[in-house]
């Protein structure tokens, strides 16, 4: 039985245990905008953030066309930073608002935290992005 379903590309239809798309950003420094955008496929939004993150930082590893820096920075947390068909945040290195909603826990689901296809999120280290957010300026 279908649980829930949630229209993605074309309008095709999900199911839960699909595998979809979402774009990873890996923000390794706000200040100097140091960004790299990845799409990572087949996500199983039935996985926990936390399995999520941990897939992330093992696939970095392998990915060609990153810069090692980006390969080996500490990630720790996932931030919505955009999903298909809303609004994108006025600052270009990332949203600094509502992040009691849009900074992942762990322990929830991808689905339970409202990732779907096409979804936008920013892989960053939490103590930098609250370093960040007290003093959010750009240095080039």
């Amino acid at each position: 039985a279908v649980v829930s379903t949630q229209s993605g590309h074309y309008g095709r239809e999900f199911e839960i245990g699909d595998y979809m798309i979402v774009t990873v950003r890996l923000i390794r420094n706000f200040e100097y905008r140091t960004i790299r955008t990845i799409p990572i496929r087949e996500v199983d939004i039935t996985q926990t953030v936390d399995q999520f993150i941990a897939r992330l930082v093992q696939d970095l590893k392998s990915v060609k066309g990153i810069p090692p820096p980006f390969k080996t920075h500490p990630y720790d947390t996932l931030k919505i930073s955009h999903q298909a068909g809303s609004f994108k945040a006025n600052d270009i290195v990332i949203n600094l608002e509502d992040d009691e909603l849009l900074i992942l826990p762990g322990e929830k689901t991808l689905e339970e935290c409202g990732v779907m296809s096409e979804t936008e999120l920013s892989f960053f280290t939490l103590a930098a992005y609250q370093a960040y957010k007290l003093k959010p300026e750009t240095k080039w």
